[in-house]
Formats: structure tokens, sequence, C-alpha cells
């Protein structure tokens, strides 16, 4: 038989099994005592009874700290009382691993900052630990949206020659004896390179940005999945995205019921998310800005405050489109009927988490591209490769970028996302 993880107890009610974890807390009663004990799967209570168990055996309760490390073996009872209702009849500890030093973070309330410095250990608590059992289920099913879509897996470069959307957020390094080089902003670029010759593909990774954000929505390094599709235009790429958010929360919802009861998270908004979602055009959020007396010039880009008030006027994610060009990136394209308007769409996450999804159909006209490089004033250079893909069989295509962190942020309902990834990289943080 293999090794038994604490997620296994129920396939084993009735057998002696042995387990190899880590002290998450202990207690005593007289003749009994408690040892909770995590693995990573799960937390079990094991119960030892001072009858059951030699008096040496019973005598090691003393001796271990928080997070020690041992292996302990015992009966497998079914318990609705006990935490994931299994406990553990202790029969014996074979092993102690390492009897641990002074726990740092105990059950009292502790900084932010202080947990920060200690996120290493952090992690190991049963919230950090429930969060990032929800990012790990919401990735795979972005990959398994995409992949039982028929998209395919294109891994962008990290390192790249150029800006996808201007120079003023990049983090710089000198590339040997090429130059400068500067780490991704965006696979997008490749991305639609991709979808040239595969049709529909998806590509997923870290992304960065030097930008000097100190909200509770910005990291300074982030992992972002981005689907591009051949031959689709703004109004395919706003179905895509319903789908798949749709997907993503209802997955969660049904898979991760312990990991969000662990978080407290009120789920009846989440259960909302099912398309259709609204669509509003940026004409019409800017009118429900107005109508809320929210102070906002007509063809800016909307702020954090903005998007929440926007968001608040419905029951779940809403579709922002067609923005003004001149906020948007240089490779959208523009209305045909409305040149002054880029044909993209933003998607908005309700409770006031803001723009998980960013998006647009491309700009595929050679000369238009062009110019639009020039007004940027973007090296030319730099994009040759990228105009190729106008100067070899154009069509019309169209994709978006949702951010993990914001995702994770919003699905689990917490306050800041430098607790959506296991170790966040901040302007004033990069350490562990």
């Amino acid at each position: 038989m293999g090794r038994i993880y604490i997620s296994d107890l129920e396939n084993h009610v009735g057998e002696e099994v042995q387990l190899h974890g880590w002290l998450y807390n202990k207690r005593s009663s007289g003749k009994i005592r408690f040892l909770l004990v995590r693995d990573g799967t799960g937390i079990v209570q094991c119960v030892m009874l001072k009858t059951g168990v030699p008096e040496n055996i019973f005598a090691l309760y003393d001796t271990l700290t928080q997070e020690s490390s041992l292996s302990i073996k015992g009966k497998v009872r079914k318990d609705e009382r006990a935490p994931g209702g299994y406990e553990l009849e202790v029969t014996d500890i074979p092993k102690i691993y390492q009897i641990a030093q002074d726990y740092p973070i105990t059950p009292k309330e502790h900084g932010i900052e202080f947990l920060a410095d200690r996120r290493h250990l952090w992690i190991r608590s049963s919230r950090q630990h429930a969060i990032l059992k929800v990012r790990h289920r919401i990735i795979k099913a972005i990959r398994d949206f995409f992949d039982g879509r028929g998209f395919t897996l294109i891994d962008s470069p990290i390192l790249t020659p150029a800006a996808c959307e201007g120079t003023t957020t990049l983090f710089e390094t000198e590339y040997f004896d090429l130059g400068k080089a500067y780490l991704t902003q965006s696979g997008q670029l490749y991305g639609e390179a991709a979808a040239m010759a595969f049709g529909k593909i998806y590509c997923f990774g870290p992304t960065f940005r030097a930008e000097k954000s100190k909200t509770r929505r910005h990291l300074t390094e982030f992992w972002m999945v981005e689907p591009e599709v051949a031959f689709n235009d703004l109004n395919d790429t706003m179905d895509l995205a319903e789908e798949f958010l749709e997907y993503i929360v209802q997955t969660v919802l049904r898979e991760c019921e312990r990991e969000l009861k662990v978080l407290e998270r009120d789920t009846t908004k989440l259960q909302n998310v099912k398309k259709p979602l609204p669509r509003i055009t940026y004409d019409e959020a800017v009118e429900i800005l107005r109508k809320n007396n929210i102070p906002f010039e007509y063809g800016n880009d909307f702020g954090g405050t903005d998007e929440t008030v926007i968001s608040e006027h419905f029951d779940r994610p809403v579709m922002v489109h067609h923005y003004p060009a001149a906020v948007k990136a240089f490779y959208m394209k523009r209305d045909p009927e409305k040149p002054h308007l880029a044909l993209a769409v933003d998607v908005l996450a309700p409770e006031g988490y803001g723009e998980i999804i960013g998006g647009s159909q491309r700009e595929d006209d050679y000369d238009t591209l062009v110019a639009r490089i020039k007004e940027h004033n973007l090296p030319q250079e730099a994009f040759e490769w990228y105009l190729d893909l106008r100067r070899f069989g154009s069509v019309p295509h169209a994709g978006f970028g949702l951010g993990v962190e914001r995702t994770v942020a919003w699905i689990c309902g917490l306050e800041h996302v430098r607790e959506t990834i296991p170790f966040p990289r901040m302007i004033y943080r990069l350490t562990p």
C-alpha cells in the first residue's frame, strides 16, 4: 500500500494507518490528549488516550511543539464533529523527525507586515492554505476550459525586445551585446503570431509591470492567461470571456466548498456568475458615474473607484466595451463607424474587485498598424516580425487577458492581492 494522506482517510475507516505531517495545534483534557496534525492535504484530530498507548508515547505530548514534524499511527474513525469528519485514535508515534523551535506565528493576531516577512511560514496557516488551494483549482479550470475546446497552449517569451503597451512600466535589463531587453508585460503579441498558425491558442505565464502602484489590486509580478482566436471579432471575444468566467467560478463553487467555508466566503453572489453577462458601452458606464455624482472627465480611463461604482449596479461581472481609442493600446482595432472608439472590452468583477479581463479585436490592417506604432513613438524595427502577421495572410482576430491574482482575490473575497500568490512581489517587497 502507498503512503496514506489525511485526504484519504474516508477510504480507511476502521483500519490502522500511519500518517506523516506536522503538529498544527494540541490540547489536553486530563487522560485524553488531542493532537491536530496537518500533512498538506488536510488536518486530522488525533486522540491519544492514556490507557491506549504506552506511557512513553503518551509523554511525548509534552515535548511536541507547534510545527514539529512526526509520524503518527492510529485507527481511523468517522466523527462528524472532528475537523474533516474523521479522527485518528492514536496507537503509536513511531518517529519524531524534528522538534520545532518556538514557532513565530501563533493563534494570536499578528500584523500584516509581520506575517508578510514570514510568508514562507504563513502559507502553512489554514486560511492561506485555503486561498492557495483555490488558486490551484482556478488555474486547473483555466487549462481545462481551453484544452477542452481545442485551444493549443503556446508559451510566450518572458524576455522581449520591445514593449507590448508602451515602455513606462517595464523592467529593463541589458541583454548581452544586443542592447536592452524587457520583462514581458503580456504574451499577447506572440499569441497573435501563434493564432495565425494554430487558429485558437492561449498563452499562460508570469507577467511584469514596473508600475509604482500601492493599491490592493496591484502586484509587480503576476500571472495572466491570454487566449487569441483567428477570425474572431469583439463580440466573439465577449462570448468567449463570459463562457470562460462562468466555467471558472462554477467549477470553484463545486470543487472548493471546504476552502470557501474556511475563508467564510459568501458565495451567493458567485452563484450569479452565469452567462449572459451584462454588456454596456463606455458611454453608458460614464452615465452611471454621472448619475451617482462621481466626478469623471469623459475620455479618461476608469479608476478603481469608478469601476466599483459601475459594477455595483449589476449582480454579476459587467462587460464595458467601445472605449475611447486614446486610452487603449496601439494594437486595438478601431470601430470603422466611430473611429475615435476602440473595439475593446474590460470585464469588471462585482464587489469592488475591478477589472479582471481586458480584451479587444486587434488591428489587422498593415498600413493602419504602422501608423499606430508611429503615433505611439514605438520603434518600428522591433515590431517588424509583428507586422509580418499583417503582410502574410492577415485576418480579423481577437483575444483577451485574465489576471489570475485579481480573479483569486474576487472569488475568495480577499481584501488584498498579496494573499493570492505564494510569494508576492510589490514595489516595497522582494522577500522572502
